[in-house]
Formats: C-alpha cells, structure tokens, sequence
C-alpha cells in the first residue's frame, strides 16, 4: 500500500474503518467491514459512515502519541524514567521528520513518530468528504441529511484544526478522490488552513439541531460541541502564533467567539457542582458521570469486546509512578489500582506549585498521594500491616519548613537493605487526616514504607527519591483510573473527554481579554475558580478515583476484593501537606477580587518567573495557569502554548529536560512526515526536487 493512501487522500479504504446500520449510540453497532464503497450511494451507507465518524477520535486515546503530542515538552509533564517518547519531552534531533526507531536512538520500538497523527487525521476527513459530496443527492430527507452534515463538517473540522495546530500548514483535500491516488499537491498558507477550520465548524454549528443527542447522550457531537471548538478556531487564528498575518481579523473573530462560547455556556448549563464527578467519581462503564452536561465531547468506550475497533483506551497507563518498583514490593500492581504504573508523564514542579494548596480543592481531587500497603514485606520492624499506607506523598509548599530535618526515601535497594547506622530507608513522620465512617480522626507517627516531600529548606527536592535514574517517584493524576479492567494488561473501559465546558469559560475569558474586557474574563474565571472551592462540608482529606470501578465487577470479590480495599485507602495528604491548617470542613474562597492586578501568590510567582508585566500579559499567564488547575492531563497543553506564543519561554521556566534544547522559530511547529513529502510528485508526475522538498518542511527540520 502506497503512504499516500496511509493518510487517507486518495482510495477510501475501509479496512480497519468499521460501520454498520444507524442507532442510537455508535458503540451498540454490529460491526462489520463487509460493504463496499458502493454502499455510501445510498442513504443507509452515508447515515452508517456518519456514525463511523466517532471511531476516529478514539484514535487520540490509543497509544503513546495521547501524551507524547499533547502533554509532553511543556510547562506541566515531563518524561519519567520511561523513555519511549522522551524525544517529544527533549526535543533532541531524535524528533524528525522520519521519525525514531530503536536502531535511531528511541528507547524501544513504540515511539510516537510525526506521521501517525498525520496519518490518522487525514484518514477521518476521507470519510468526511465522501458525506459532504454525497449526502445532498443521496440522502432525500432534509432532517437526516442535514444531521449526516453536521456531523461530517464537524469531524472534518476537528481532524483539520489538529492537523493545522500541530504541523502549521497543511494539505487541504476536500473532495472524495474514490478510485485514485493524488500525489501532487500544493501546501496550503495557514491563514488558508484556518479557513477551512473555521468554514468546517461554522457549517457544523449551523447545521446541528441544538442539543439533541442523536448517537447517544454523552459522546453525541451537538451544536454547543461546534460552539465550543468554532470559537477554539477562532481564537487560535487571532491568537500569538499567526500574528505575522491575522491583524485583519481580530476584532470580528473574537466578537464571534464570545458568541459561540455564550451559546455552549448557555445551551449546556452550570459546571457540574463537584469536581470530583468529572473524573475521579467514575463508578464504571457508563455510569451516569459520563453523562453530565458539563461534558461537551468524549471518545466513547465501553467493555464489549465486539465493539472495540482498531484503538483502545491506554491512558490509564501513563500518569501513575512506577509504585511497584520504588515500593521495594510493599505496594504491588494489580486491576484493582485501577492503572499501571507506566510512569510516561511526570508532573513539573510548576503543576504542584500552580495550586493554592490550602483552598483549590481540584488539587486533592486530582493527584493521588496515598496507596496501601498490598504485600507485607521482610524484615518488617515497625509492624506494617496490610492495609496500613504504603506509599504517602506529602504536597507541601516552598515556604514551608516543617519537613527540613526530615528523612524521606523510597525502598531503593529492596526490603532488607539498611543504611550505615543499621535503618532502613523507609519514613515517614507527622499526622495523617483519614476519613473514617464519614468523620476525621488523626493518628501520630504512622510508620510508612515509602514517603516523598515537595519541599525542603525552601529546595524542590521531590525529583530525588526515586529508584531509577530519572525519577519514577511522583504524585501521578487520576483523571484516567479504569477500575472495570479486567486484567492487568486490559485496555480501559472509561470514555475520554475532549471538551467540557469549564473550558469554554475560560476560552470566552481569554477572548475578553484581547478584547481589555478585564471585568467580564474575571466573572468566567471565578465561575470556574468557584467550583473549584472547597464546599462547606467536603471532608479535605477524602480522595477517590476510578479505581472504585473494581468494586462493581461481581466477580472481584476474595482476595481481589481485599486487595481492593488494601490499596485505596479513600485518603489524601491534605493536613500533612499543609501543616500549619486545623481539620476544618468549611468552605473555601477562590474567588478573584481584582484582575489581572493583585492576583495569589502562587500566580504572582509564576508571572514573575516568566517575565510577565503588562496587564495582558499577567492576564494571558494567568488563564494558563488556571488551565492548567482546571485541565491538568486532558491532552491539550502543547497547542496552547503553541498557539499563544508561551510554549518556549514555559518550557525553558518549568521544565528542566525540555530547557536545553527546545529552540524558538522550530518547536512551535511539528515536523512534517517525511514519508508523506517523499511520495509527493509535480503535476506532470515528476518527483520533487530537493528544494521543493524542503519547501514542503516547517523551519528548522
């Protein structure tokens, strides 16, 4: 097969691609690949490829490239001792054009290559195009049909506006090409790629019909999902990185986004009231959280083996440390954690440090900091239990002494292992706050066998107690946990989210911004930072996760089940993270009083590391870093910093690995494939020069 029908712009192939009959919900079809592309001539065909469309955005779940293009080399993850893709955390020359392969220096064989979004983006808007010219004459009846566009203008849109965010300039097909291989193309001007975003998501948002869920509620594409990315289009166009020609569309774009955004915010609703039931209140496949308004657009995934297609859910592999091997055994890994411990993304210092510790409750219902112990070790002096914590990560602050003089470690050298003066190199001291039959009770000098401090004598020190040459100790997010796996190698069962509308206040708040509106971007700020708050009665130091999924599998019970209950202890290190607070369980205040002047100290660190001075300036770094408290991990932060101009002075501020190398007027842009410029031809079927080639490729690579 040809690369150039790898990427989808040539002979639609349905291999891989499934479809079937039109129901409710794309995840209950029969699947079958026994049609040909005769079957899109007819009205069953298209209204079967339309559903065919929310298979490609599983795609973004699949595999090491879900963090590798998303997460990695930015201000909030770095590389962990895993290595598969640290060349996207680096940026070193193993990022190419070509790609990386072990006999090239990647770690192993499952590095994420520039091609493979390329490939998958362009393979979705093939389906895409074959709707868009077919349905007008195929499909008779105007609700349908226009149901059938909307959906494919939107996919259409979404596959362009990632490919444009990553690589800069693209190719643009859009026409079906059944039945030929086009190899000559020309590249596309950005200012011409957003254009065709943006035509794509306004079709899409004028063509849904509101809010009717038509494929099944909760990962159904409705008028406020092309709302919400319409105005990410939008902003993206006007925004930093295209300001070498976007001057002329400024004002109207942004009077245009502020309306898309106030239709989703008011089409959808209020933000779900708990924070918690957006991720870490997942009790199983499809339980009623997957279903909350707030959510705008998931890639849809559940349990029946029939249904699963060509990708899978793998992100429950990626945020969670390497606890089985720094442990020294204490805490093992198994499907009642809920997540392997591949430890692919390690959070910065800045995405502890981002948080107001005492008062951000997104910050406890987001990192785990407690595991039980699963396997009592020998020798064993301090009497540890089965069930007692196992690995405790206290998230203290840097003006915080309490921890100075303490010693913290991992067991690096195994249970038996013991230093100069006869210890061994597990500790932990002070109080612990658990939850115990809805109230707190305390208890002083809890022996534990692996602990980590953020802080001491004012030094981030927490990189240090790892057991492995880059640290595989860290406190991982939990916004992947998948307890409804069924072995420990399983893939996760958990929808993925893609947009939500905390988000979209705060992309409405960055359009008032550019606009000086500094009044109206604080009022959708302190929406979200109200949610964000402490509510009287939340008990601080109660933490749950997607683990709990375990306990609704009828067939976890046993010794399953007590490992279950051993290794999520429902606890977090809220009061020993913040020493100086009484257990308390009243309400907290995050709410902003004056914007972008006189913001938290936690925000005020930032903007001064990064040099921040003018009010738009300290306006734009401060939405950032509420993003980052909102969306930590939800697969976007590259492009953010990519379309802002922030990602090289972010990455240099906050992330030591990325610092050395990243390099401005290059890493703003993705490689593009070489294998896709290789197979490029003239129009009289010549192969490119070496000039033309080049030409094809964004600077620097």
């Amino acid at each position: 097969m040809n690369n150039i029908k790898n990427i989808g712009i040539g002979l639609l192939l349905m291999t891989g691609l499934f479809f079937s009959s039109c129901s409710e919900d794309f995840l209950d079809e029969e699947q079958t690949n026994a049609f040909s592309t005769a079957y899109f001539d007819t009205p069953e065909g298209l209204q079967a490829l339309t559903v065919s469309l929310y298979g490609n955005i599983r795609w973004h779940f699949a595999f090491e490239w879900s963090y590798g293009t998303t997460l990695y080399g930015t201000d909030e993850f770095t590389n962990a001792n895993d290595l598969t893709n640290e060349m996207w955390n680096k940026y070193d020359s193993r990022l190419n054009p070509a790609g990386s392969t072990v006999a090239t220096g990647a770690a192993n064989g499952n590095a994420t290559s520039p091609a493979d979004l390329w490939d998958q983006m362009y393979y979705g808007i093939a389906s895409a195009n074959t709707i868009i010219a077919k349905a007008p004459t195929v499909i008779t009846d105007l609700k349908i049909r226009n149901r059938c566009l909307a959906h494919a203008y939107f996919l259409r849109g979404f596959n362009y506006y990632k490919l444009t965010a990553q690589y800069g300039s693209v190719a643009l097909q859009t026409e079906p090409l059944e039945g030929v291989v086009v190899r000559n193309y020309d590249r596309a001007t950005a200012e011409q790629c957003w254009e065709q975003v943006i035509s794509d998501f306004r079709n899409a948002y004028s063509l849904f019909e509101g809010e009717v869920y038509t494929y099944g509620k909760g990962i159904t594409w409705t008028k406020a999902t092309a709302a919400h990315f319409l105005a990410k289009a939008l902003l993206f166009r006007v925004s930093e990185r295209n300001n070498a020609w976007n001057s002329s569309y400024k004002d109207a774009d942004l009077k245009e986004a502020v309306d898309a955004c106030t239709y989703a915010i008011g089409a959808r609703g209020v933000l779900t009231p708990n924070y918690s039931d957006l991720y870490a209140n997942w009790t199983g496949i499809d339980n009623a959280n997957e279903q909350l308004s707030e959510i705008l657009m998931s890639a849809g995934f559940n349990g029946d083996a029939a249904t699963a297609g060509r990708f899978e859910n793998r992100t429950f592999s990626f945020f969670t440390p390497q606890f089985s091997n720094f442990s020294g055994g204490w805490v093992t890994r198994g499907v009642w954690i809920g997540a392997m411990d591949f430890q692919r993304c390690r959070p910065t210092e800045y995405s502890y440090a981002v948080y107001d510790h005492v008062n951000d409750a997104r910050m406890w219902k987001t990192f785990k900091t407690v595991y039980g112990v699963t396997s009592v070790r020998t020798p064993n002096p301090n009497g540890v239990k089965l069930g007692d914590p196992g690995i405790v990560m206290i998230l203290n602050t840097k003006n915080d002494n309490t921890y100075n003089s303490y010693k913290f470690g991992a067991s690096a050298q195994g249970p038996n292992w013991k230093d100069d003066a006869g210890r061994l190199p597990e500790w932990t001291i002070g109080n612990r706050q658990t939850p115990t039959a809805g109230s707190l009770t305390s208890k002083t000098g809890q022996f534990v066998p692996n602990s980590l401090v953020l802080y001491q004598n004012g030094t981030y020190v927490a990189p240090n107690f790892g057991t492995t040459t880059v640290c595989n100790f860290f406190a991982g997010i939990n916004k992947t946990d998948c307890g409804s796996r069924t072995g420990e190698r399983a893939n996760s069962n958990r929808d993925g989210i893609m947009a939500r509308l905390a988000e979209t206040y705060l992309l409405r708040a960055e359009c008032y911004v550019r606009q000086g509106d500094y009044g109206n971007a604080m009022k959708d700020i302190n929406t979200v930072r109200e949610r964000a708050q402490w509510k009287n009665g939340e008990n601080r130091s109660y933490y749950s996760d997607g683990s709990q999924a375990f306990k609704t599998n009828p067939l976890n019970t046993g010794t399953l089940a007590t490992n279950f209950i051993n290794a999520n202890l429902d606890m977090n290190t809220y009061y020993l993270s913040n020493p100086g607070v009484a257990v308390t369980t009243a309400a907290s205040n995050l709410r902003l009083t004056t914007f972008p002047a006189n913001l938290p100290a936690e925000d005020e660190a930032v903007l001064t590391k990064v040099g921040a001075g003018s009010d738009y300036e300290r306006a734009l770094h401060f939405i950032l870093n509420e993003r980052s408290r909102e969306l930590l991990g939800e697969f976007q932060r590259w492009e953010t910093l990519s379309r802002t101009g922030t990602l090289i002075k972010r990455a240099k501020a906050f992330n030591t690995e990325a610092a050395p190398m990243i390099t401005a007027n290059k890493h703003e842009l993705r490689p593009i494939p070489q294998t896709f410029i290789d197979v490029l031809t003239n129009a009289d079927g010549t192969n490119l020069t070496p000039a033309q080639k080049a030409a094809w490729q964004n600077p620097g690579y």
